[in-house]
This record gives structure tokens, sequence and C-alpha cells, in this order.
């Protein structure tokens, strides 16, 4: 007799439905998979065999062929097993087919029949809406992500015996439901505050304007200066997430995993700060069915990459693809995937091996020669497509033990910048995917960074002494836009251009 069940599959951060076909025939005990099943696919033969007669249900040991279509895609994971199960039940007539026909089923199975949760959730659901489903059947732990999308019911299930009587029409199981947070009440008290900053007033402002335009930031200075401080404490001024970025960014973490059980959404903007010893592999995405990284993984949020020089060069460069596109496309013989990348890059380095060059308390040992094989660990390339370097001095003894009353605090900082950000969105509604200064093209910067005869002149001058790349002068642009938007001026006036120019530190000193 042959079954149908409907489930779904992860590709990239997209899923797509999978028909899950069930034939169990008369003849000697056999057990086939087809369809181009992946390793954890093959193995749901022996889980769900255990789990159908620990359930008390006959296991037919007959000849059951399990068909996945469509069968040109590679099938992965293991969220197979309960379709799998209700197929092989459904074959054996313990399950009418009219319920299966509008249901997505998906989880995986331990041996004693128990639903374990899986990957990818929310895409599945929202495959599933988009294909016009009645509803997601899916485990337990991943209900509450799942009910974000809107227009279709979720059913959480903890048991195979379960999931059959509610199919069978023996019980009545309710849609699951759970409050989608939202988001303009989102507030994470536990975000570090910039009122714990003693000094640094400088950084903050470059720090300021970063968030409210989306630009990369570097920030260069001795150990001990606060560079790492400053950079954890930018999620907290950054704009409250929309619905949308919520979303993106969620579904990145559901076909990974990370997202925490019975969270729904992200809400809060991703920081991410991996070590230096991280493969491409590791910080793109990759592997031989490619998975996000955590450029992805940082999307709508900050990548913080600490002490920038020691990363290896090979992966900072596959970097530069991403930082321009907003996405990263992984291709393999198996699969090319395209994942999102919208990050805000914050880097921090040292000025020199010792770390103290300019530095007025320590003496730096460094000749220049080391110096300049130290910077030339990051290409100029990849520095180019960083807006903002800043030098962040040592903080003196007075700063640090001046008092906390009247630092502002990251709350008051933010309210800047999201004023900030609403002008952009303003002047660039036409463009559905450019949200901020830095993502402008080069028509957006013509059209909405028109400067003044006296600007153009300061801004030539500087152009020819520094020797700034085309690109570089694109960004010193797109700097000046956002801190005119931070004055609340309409026109970028040349003392923007001067601050602007301020923040290109390595370009001046490599003159």
């Amino acid at each position: 007799m042959l079954s149908r069940v409907i489930s779904s599959a992860v590709l990239g951060i997209d899923a797509y439905l999978v028909d899950v076909e069930v034939d169990v025939a008369n003849g000697m005990t056999r057990y086939i998979t087809v369809g181009l099943p992946e390793a954890a696919v093959k193995e749901s033969k022996d889980r769900v065999t255990r789990a159908i007669v620990n359930s008390g249900f006959l296991f037919p040991f007959e000849t059951i062929t399990v068909n996945l279509a469509p069968a040109d895609i590679r099938k992965d994971g293991a969220a197979f097993d309960l379709p799998i199960a209700i197929g092989i039940l459904a074959a054996s007539g313990l399950i009418p087919d009219e319920a299966l026909r509008r249901q997505i089923i998906l989880g995986e199975l331990a041996l004693d029949g128990l639903v374990k949760p899986i990957k990818g959730a929310l895409p599945v659901t929202i495959a599933a809406r988009d294909a016009n489903m009645d509803g997601v059947i899916l485990p337990r732990e991943n209900a509450a992500e799942a009910t974000v999308v809107a227009g279709i019911q979720v059913y959480a299930i903890d048991c195979l015996s379960q999931l059959v009587d509610f199919l069978c029409g023996k019980i009545d199981i309710e849609p699951y439901s759970a409050e989608v947070p939202d988001q303009a009440q989102v507030v994470d008290d536990h975000l570090p505050d910039f009122s714990d900053v003693r000094g640094q007033e400088h950084v903050k402002r470059a720090l300021e304007i970063a968030a409210a335009g989306g630009h990369n930031l570097v920030m260069i200075g001795p150990p001990g200066s606060g560079k790492t401080m400053l950079a954890r404490r930018i999620p907290s001024i950054l704009p409250t997430m929309t619905f949308e970025e919520s979303l993106e960014t969620t579904k990145v973490y559901s076909v990974i995993g990370l997202l925490p059980r019975g969270k729904s959404l992200v809400t809060i903007r991703p920081f991410r700060s991996p070590h230096h010893t991280i493969s491409d592999a590791g910080l793109i995405g990759g592997g031989q069915i490619p998975r996000p990284g955590e450029v992805s993984l940082s999307h709508n949020g900050v990548l913080f990459l600490d002490e920038l020089p020691e990363f290896k060069k090979n992966v900072l460069e596959v970097l530069r693809q991403p930082l321009e596109d907003g996405h990263v496309t992984i291709s393999r013989a198996s699969a090319s995937l395209t994942y999102p990348a919208g990050i805000m890059l914050v880097a921090a380095m040292n000025p020199c091996p010792c770390g103290y060059l300019g530095d007025t308390t320590h003496q730096c040992h460094c000749a220049q020669v080391q110096v300049q094989r130290y910077r030339s660990r990051v290409s100029g390339p990849l520095m180019d497509r960083i807006d903002l370097h800043v030098d962040v001095p040592a903080v003196p003894f007075k700063d640090l033990t001046a008092p906390v009353a009247g630092t502002e605090t990251s709350q008051a900082i933010r309210a800047r910048v999201e004023r900030a950000r609403a002008v952009q969105q303003d002047r660039l509604s036409k463009h559905r995917q450019v949200t901020c200064n830095a993502r402008m093209t080069s028509k957006m910067v013509q059209a909405c960074c028109a400067i003044d005869e006296k600007s153009s002149k300061l801004l030539e001058r500087a152009v020819d002494k520094l020797g700034l790349s085309a690109r570089a002068y694109t960004r010193v642009l797109k700097i000046s836009r956002t801190i005119a938007d931070l004055s609340g001026t309409g026109s970028i006036a040349s003392e923007h251009i001067l601050e602007a120019l301020q923040y290109r530190t390595l370009d001046r000193r490599m003159e």
C-alpha cells in the first residue's frame, strides 16, 4: 500500500516542500530510502523502526520503500523521521490518507517515540503558508518560533503516539498560540551601556556616526585603551530592529539551530565576535552542504573582529564581497547558496606589533619596517571598505577617576541615531533594500550627497594629499551625509566634510 506525507526541507535560509512517499509491499524484509538522502536521513531507518515499536504500534516487516521527492536535491537532517514514521503507519492502514493532505509534518524521533526539536522551523512555516497549506505539525520546542508566521495553524506535539491519535481523530489538539514580541517595546536591559565608559568622547562620537549610518569602523589604539569595551556597547545604540529585519535574522539562526528554545524571534541586533583563528569557512560559511558563517549570523547586527591583523589574510580577503554586496554566495558541486550578510563591521587593532606606537606613557620598540609589515596584513582593498578609522588613545587617570554622573547613556545616543535613521529612510524610501547611508549606491550618492563649491575644493585637496581612492572618496561623502543627518541639516556643509576626513586616520599615516 502507498501513502504520501508532505514534509519540508531547508535549502539556504529558505524551505521547499518534500513529498515523503512510502510504499509497503509484500516480500522479503527490506527498508530502502531513495531521493538523495544524506547520512542522517539514511540512519532514520533504525530510529523510525524502534520509535514505532516502542510507541505500541506494529511495524510492518515487509518491503518498505521511502522516496523523498524532488529526488534531485540532497536531503539532510533528522526532520524526516516523523513524516517517514507517519507514512509507514498510513501505508499500513492505521492512519487515513485524507488526514495527511493539507498538513506539513516534520520532527526528529527518539527511540522511545518522543519528538525532538529540529532546525529551520521558521522558513518551513513560511514555505507552508506560501503553499496555502492548512497547518504545520512540529515539535513543541519549535512551536513558538513557527507562530511568528501569520495565516497558518501550528500544532505542537510531544510524541509519535499523540500525533497518530490526532490524525485518526481520537484526540483534539488546539493550534499553538504565543505572543509575538512587539519590536517597538523590545528593550534589553542586559546590554552594556555607554554610561560605563570613562573618557573617549571623540570615539563615542565616531561610534554614534557609525551607528547612525550603518558604517564600518576600525579602532586603532594601544592595549587596554577600551577598544573591545566600546565595541561591545555598539548594539545598545543601534536602532530597534524592524519586524522584517528580525524575521530575516531569525531565519539564519533557525536553519543553523542557534535560536534559543521557546524564543520566537531574534529581537536584539546580533553581536558576533569570532576568534582570530577562525577559518574562511567559519567566517563566510561553507561545508559540503553550505552552512551560514559568522558574517550571516551577524546579519542586521555587528561583526566585531578584535586584533584584526592577527586574522589570516585569506580569511580577511573573503570579507570584501559581503561588505560590498550585503550577501554572500557559497558555491559547491552540490549547491550554490546565497545567505544574507548585511553587517556593520567593527574592527580593532594595535598601531604596531608591540601596541604602543604613539602612546605617551609607553615606549614603542618596533622598527618602521615591522610597523609596515604589521599593517600590511590588512590589505588596502579591505581597509578601503572600512568607512571610519578612529584613534583610541589610553585613558588618562583623571578620566578614570571622574564621577559617573553626567555621562551620557546609550538610550540618549540611540534616540539621536534613530532620528537620523528616520531621515535616511524617508530620503531612501524609493529603494526598499537600502535603509541607511552606508548602503547607498553610486547613483544614490550623487543624488543625496551634493556639496557646494567650497566643500568640493576642500575635498579635492584632501583627496590629493591623502591619496584617497574613488571608493574612499565615496565613503567620505556618505559619512558627511550621516553627520549632516545627525545635526539635522538638509545639506552637507564644509564642517561635515572636515569631520568626515578626520576619520581616515590610516590614510594620513601612510601618506
